[in-house]
């Protein structure tokens, strides 16, 4: 099995990246990543590392995109950009996943101009993993396609239960809509057509209709299904109030218990390697033909190389052909 790493992706530049990449070889047997980006830089980490040279290539790639940078002004102005680069060699066929924590945006246009999508697939998503009172669930889309029709996401649906039940070991993965009530009728035309189509497709006996946001973090369904825009502006504020959160409770509530206090720095912090992004790894783009995980742009060594991890696992599990099935069974479009 081979990947593609974009090296120069990332808040952090290439050396949380080599080292993620340097893990994951170590603890997977048949994977060989390929390192691209600045060749210099990647053979002066790798040679500070103790690395097994033998499944560790490197593909130079003498730009790359900036965190701020436009995605489109990129594209045309740095065609040989590392995260172009690595959708390239997806496309040829030389990888069969890649893996990102650069920019977002730079992610989705190298897919879009590649066109390598999945059989039956219209537009691919990007999937996150959110931690619920029941265990996990799958939120898709939070950002790669703003302006969805309807049988986007009713394609989401089934690509986020594939998922579910592949990676995450969820043998019925049920699924919702998230609307602005559960009432059936609510919300815009977006989410009404779309409910019908849930309610008329071979999904409908693990659909349970409408979910509002509350119903995410309690577990409510496994993998929740709404647009790009909604899904991103979702993702962010949960990020924002459990980063909020778990620092009122180590400075404020510890702070004012100190015969406790060591006790509950060690729950905070088992709380935190639980739940932080960096113990998934990344989000799934899916329907891209391949695998690809685009992470946080804060990855450090621990989430690259569960990112890798997953993407191998993508591979192995063949994600993608359990995904074409399930579409080609769907009603076809009038």
């Amino acid at each position: 099995m081979r990947l593609a790493l974009d090296v120069m992706g990332g808040d952090h530049g290439a050396g949380p990246n080599v080292a993620g990449a340097v893990l994951a070889v170590k603890a997977i047997p048949d994977l060989t990543v390929a390192l691209v980006g600045d060749q210099a830089q990647i053979e002066a980490l790798l040679a500070a590392a103790s690395a097994p040279t033998d499944r560790i290539e490197i593909v130079h790639a003498p730009q790359f995109v900036d965190m701020k940078e436009k995605p489109t002004d990129a594209l045309r102005k740095k065609p040989d950009a590392s995260i172009f680069r690595c959708w390239q060699m997806l496309a040829e066929g030389n990888v069969e996943g890649l893996v990102s924590a650069g920019n977002t945006g730079a992610v989705v246009v190298g897919a879009m101009k590649t066109r390598k999508f999945i059989k039956c697939i219209q537009k691919p998503g990007i999937a996150t993993i959110m931690p619920t009172a029941r265990g996990r669930c799958i939120i898709v889309d939070v950002g790669a396609n703003v302006f969805p029709k309807p049988r986007h996401l009713l394609e989401y649906g089934v690509m986020g239960s594939v998922f579910a039940r592949k990676i995450l070991g969820i043998a019925e993965p049920t699924l919702g809509l998230m609307n602005v009530g559960e009432e059936e009728g609510k919300g815009h035309d977006l989410v009404q057509k779309t409910y019908d189509m849930f309610r008329a497709s071979a999904l409908r006996d693990r659909f349970v209709g409408n979910i509002e946001g509350r119903d995410i973090h309690r577990g409510t369904v496994d993998v929740v299904v709404t647009d790009g825009f909604t899904g991103n502006v979702v993702l962010k504020l949960c990020e924002g109030v459990f980063e909020f959160v778990m620092n009122l409770v180590n400075q404020d509530v510890l702070g004012a218990l100190d015969t406790e206090k060591d006790k509950g720095t060690a729950a905070v912090k088992g709380l935190l390697g639980k739940y932080h992004y960096s113990a998934f790894g990344g989000a799934p783009l899916l329907g891209v033909d391949g695998v690809c995980i685009i992470c946080h742009g804060s990855s450090k060594e621990r989430a690259i190389a569960n990112a890798i991890g997953v993407a191998a696992t993508g591979v192995r599990e063949k994600v993608n052909d359990a995904i074409v099935a399930e579409v080609e069974a769907l009603p076809k479009e009038e």
